[in-house]
């Protein structure tokens, strides 16, 4: 099969971005993409110090963000825009109001068992413009059951593309994982592939490779990964997408779409198992 033409210009920008140019000349393009996109480097490096564009798309935190005290208390896992969220009913969720597709399709074969237990809980889509901070973290204490690369597409997931193209998420690569709480309950974030994303990382697990040659969905499963709030999960080459969902009455959402959001700021809590009645 030949690959999408999504990927291969995914592909070619990722060459670019990793190529690392004459000082003189990738200082000049740092400077220049950083005024483009409007950058915010308060908190990370001077641009002039990163040897590729890529080393400054996948920037890390000169210093951690301070975590909520209270441990009850879901954070955001990325810098992004709150571009849908809500409940999950009758096996749907939405891309943008008024697009609507099936999550068992999104989530794929070998979690047809998770999103039926999803059906009655939250859900979130978190947006990931070029300008924003790439690396994605985890939104609270979570241990991992099982992982799936799925490949696909590289269609943008922007704004004006989420509003007109059906099943998105769907039709993009995609790595799943799926999670349990401290209290047993199931949550499942998906990081969404996009244009000119040529790779997305997962530190824990170095054999998904994105945007590759892979062309059957790649399934792994753990007994023994636990990921602490705040943890690093991986980085995005470029912007992309990162949906969360997570069981019936298991957290409790403070999210409201149209919400600009940073990576470690509370958007919810977690709640209590509930007791089981004699």
């Amino acid at each position: 099969m030949r690959k999408h033409y999504t990927s291969v210009i995914s592909s070619l920008f990722g060459r670019f971005a990793s190529h690392p140019f004459p000082p003189a000349l990738q200082r000049m393009i740092n400077r220049a993409y950083v005024r483009l996109m409007g950058l915010d480097m308060s908190e990370f490096r001077a641009p002039k110090e990163y040897e590729t564009l890529n080393a400054l798309f996948t920037r890390a935190l000169e210093k951690p963000r301070a975590l909520p005290d209270d441990t009850q208390s879901l954070i955001s896992p990325v810098d992004a825009l709150v571009t849908q969220c809500g409940e999950i009913r009758d096996a749907q969720v939405y891309q943008i109001k008024g697009m609507a597709y099936r999550l068992d399709a999104l989530l794929g074969t070998y979690h047809t068992e998770a999103a039926k237990s999803l059906e009655g809980g939250r859900y979130a889509n978190f947006y990931l413009s070029p300008r924003d901070y790439h690396r994605y973290h985890m939104p609270t204490d979570l241990k991992v059951r099982a992982l799936t690369h799925i490949p696909g597409k590289l269609y943008p997931v922007n704004m004006p593309l989420l509003k007109r193209k059906h099943n998105l998420f769907i039709e993009n690569e995609r790595v799943i994982l799926e999670c349990e709480d401290k209290n047993g309950y199931l949550h499942v974030l998906v990081l969404v592939g996009a244009l000119n994303v040529g790779k997305m990382t997962v530190t824990f697990e170095p054999r998904v490779r994105t945007n590759s040659d892979i062309l059957t969905p790649q399934h792994y499963k753990y007994d023994n990964i636990t990921l602490r709030r705040g943890d690093l999960l991986g980085w995005f080459e470029m912007g992309s997408t990162v949906l969360l969902f997570s069981q019936k009455e298991s957290i409790e959402l403070t999210l409201k779409e149209g919400e600009k959001v940073r990576f470690a700021q509370p958007i919810g809590r977690l709640r209590c198992k509930r007791a089981i009645k004699e």
